[in-house]
């Protein structure tokens, strides 16, 4: 069944584990795909991995304005319009607490987090179809506090505040503006929070997590894909304004 058969996709943070599973996924349901990234031999290796003849890229940094405008134009170009959007960059910054967290990795986590999330609304937004999707990852971060990842956490719950406004501000042409929220996710991201903390014993790291974990185990990048799917597909179609946690019962504690 292509759910999104049609529809035309810009993914950041698309050469990652999340990026690369939705990219999958998007591509099976009939989407054209394009998945954005700061670096380009990781987008050529991604792009080869999910051979397929609607899967391109652009490299771009989504901090920087010029670079959001100039995915968007790509995209046009190539496509003649954008359908869906997935707002998925981000990095996780260092594990100390704020009195020892540096301000420039504050800074950076900001910037890539936070202000791209925000420049990517800004600039993709207007030139989406009407009735388009918009997703914006988040985290269980956006959520709840964890000691040492203070700037990771801050902009995780900003971008809740971004995918309100942007919920309210772009219903008219009923375009639907959701987060996403993930549990600790099997992936490389995971891995350097799990040797930041404890470069001696990550695997402990890893267990600690888990165990705050009602279902026992990471999330993996295929189950936040399927969340992707069901925000950018008709299925969600009255669906907007959202937090969508994918968390395996994490937060009911």
């Amino acid at each position: 069944m292509e759910r999104l058969k049609g529809k035309v996709a810009i993914i950041t943070g698309g050469a990652g584990g999340i990026g690369m599973a939705t990219a999958n996924l998007f591509l099976k349901e009939g989407a054209k795909v394009v998945i954005v990234d700061l670096d380009k031999e990781a987008l050529e290796k991604a792009t080869f991995a999910l051979a397929h003849e609607n899967i391109s890229y652009c490299v771009a940094d989504v901090s920087k304005a010029e670079d959001n405008e100039k995915f968007v134009k790509n995209t046009l170009k190539v496509h003649g319009k954008i359908d869906i959007f997935f707002a998925n960059a981000g990095i996780e910054g260092t594990s100390k607490p704020i009195s020892e967290y540096p301000e420039a990795m504050f800074d950076k986590v900001i910037a890539v987090n936070l202000k791209g999330v925000w420049l990517g609304c800004h600039y993709v937004i207007p030139k989406m179809e009407v009735g388009g999707s918009v997703m914006i990852t988040s985290s269980v971060a956006g959520l709840k506090g964890f000691a040492g990842l203070g700037a990771y956490v801050a902009t995780k719950h900003a971008v809740i505040g971004i995918m309100r406004v942007a919920a309210l501000e772009n219903a008219e042409r009923k375009i639907r503006v959701n987060t996403i929220h993930p549990g600790p996710v099997n992936n490389d991201m995971m891995r350097r929070i799990e040797k930041d903390i404890s470069p001696e014993n990550p695997n402990e790291v890893m267990k600690g997590f888990e165990a705050t974990v009602p279902f026992g185990r990471y999330v993996e990048s295929d189950e936040i894909a399927d969340m992707a799917l069901f925000l950018a597909s008709e299925d969600s179609k009255f669906i907007t304004g959202c937090i969508h946690v994918v968390d395996g019962g994490m937060m009911t504690g």
